[in-house]
């Protein structure tokens, strides 16, 4: 074809500093080089100071993003797909909030295809989720899990595809050791001979930032309580998670213990937040991916991940850990009336206290050789131009086997099923 293939993205803003925002501006970006895409976008999930378009320096037309309250809306979706008329419809996170997308496939597929990045963190299958994925023409899966429980509940959809997450292995690395040593002697002047955990996520339930507060204290008590810090990169005083502020007093944890990086920061001094530590710690009950996990083994850090979701793919490669894959103490059945089941993979505070034991024990050159095999790890299987020529290549299958508008192809609003 020889004009560009047009995308409309619903996302998070793919400027903003979200793992979702983050892989949609890795796609977006890398598609942009092949010289063959161009992008308009409505960037939701976060609070603008205004709505105007935003345009890149580098890319001008071709990637422009509308902020938008939320995700969009049926009504901006009508006229945004009319007035811009673009050749896929892709969109990404987690199901629950492409209920109104969804509800109107009858009047966007018949014009083009709809490619779903799929978020998902765990089993049972979601059989509930058959009709979202039989109204998608591309599901795109982050882990393998996700491609497991999807294949599951619809068997019979030729276009389920397993795309993991990658990162930019060119910030996310092993940085110079000077460098480090004169940065961490500035940003955490007490952690001389002290092992350093570091924690990045959002101060969410199920990240468990509350519960590793109170298990890192109890760690503390064990080996020394100058023994060990914990940096903890989040927002304290989120609404949708624990005070963590309130819980650092009460364990007594202000005193060199534990340190809060609460600005958003550049990717380039996330690295060395990576850098710094000894080990990266993610121990949520529910994980699509973890990108954080991802960011800590390219910089060549260890890390403790739950095996649950994308994270138990990142802490293995089914014969080496890179670090303390943890496998769940138990699994609950929770969920809501958007989703009736799902499991969530619960830690306990012995299991968590002994991988940081295990970590702690280690002498350096054992944790240097986890985090050279951990950045191997990422290297071979979540590469940047792999996660390019992935999408590259669906993108443009997407196009060539449906496409859009008045070529729109092998869509039909109906299906002829057997009664017996």
């Amino acid at each position: 074809m020889d004009e560009k293939i047009k995308i409309l993205v619903l996302s998070d803003h793919p400027l903003s500093p979200s793992g979702v925002g983050t892989q949609t501006k890795y796609m977006i970006e890398a598609m942009l080089k092949t010289g063959k895409y161009k992008f308009v976008c409505l960037g939701g999930a976060i609070k603008h100071e205004n709505y105007q378009p935003v345009k890149t320096e580098e890319w001008g037309d071709d990637f422009v993003v509308y902020p938008v309250d939320g995700y969009g809306n049926q009504e901006m979706l009508r006229s945004v797909i009319r007035s811009e008329r673009p050749n896929i419809l892709w969109f990404m996170t987690d199901p629950r909030f492409w209920g109104w997308l969804w509800h109107m496939e009858d009047e966007i597929r018949p014009l083009l295809p709809m490619v779903y990045y799929h978020v998902w963190d765990n089993y049972p299958p979601p059989t509930y989720n058959r009709p979202s994925y039989e109204s998608t023409d591309v599901v795109a899966c982050i882990s393998k899990l996700t491609k497991d429980v999807v294949s599951e509940v619809v068997p019979h959809h030729e276009e389920v595809h397993y795309v993991p997450h990658s990162v930019n292995t060119e910030i996310f690395c092993k940085l110079p050791s000077e460098e480090v040593e004169g940065h961490r002697f500035q940003a955490l002047p007490d952690s001389e001979g002290k092992t350093i955990f570091f924690w990045n996520n959002r101060n969410a339930r199920r990240k468990q930032s509350g519960s590793l507060l109170f298990w890192f204290n109890t760690f503390l008590n064990k080996v020394g309580r100058d023994k060990a810090l914990l940096l903890m990169h989040t927002d304290p005083k989120d609404p949708h998670g624990q005070d963590l502020d309130s819980i650092i007093r009460y364990l007594d944890l202000a005193n060199g213990q534990v340190y809060l990086s609460k600005n958003k920061v550049p990717p380039e001094s996330m690295s060395m937040m990576y850098n710094l530590a000894d080990c990266t710690i993610n121990i949520s009950d529910a994980e699509g991916f973890g990108l954080s996990t991802l960011e800590s083994l390219a910089c060549e850090t260890p890390i403790i991940a739950t095996k649950t979701g994308g994270l138990q793919e990142q802490v293995t490669d089914g014969e080496n850990e890179f670090g303390v894959g943890i496998e769940p103490t138990s699994r609950a059945i929770i969920g809501s009336q958007e989703i009736p089941w799902i499991y969530e993979d619960r830690l306990s505070e012995e299991v968590v206290v002994a991988a940081m034991e295990k970590i702690h024990n280690m002498d350096r050159e054992e944790k240097e050789l986890l985090g050279h095999m951990g950045r191997q790890h990422v290297l071979n299987n979540y590469n940047m131009e792999k996660f390019a020529k992935q999408w590259d290549e669906i993108l443009s299958h997407t196009v060539e086997k449906f496409g859009s508008w008045d070529t729109r192809t092998d869509y039909k609003s109906w299906r002829l099923s057997e009664v017996k």
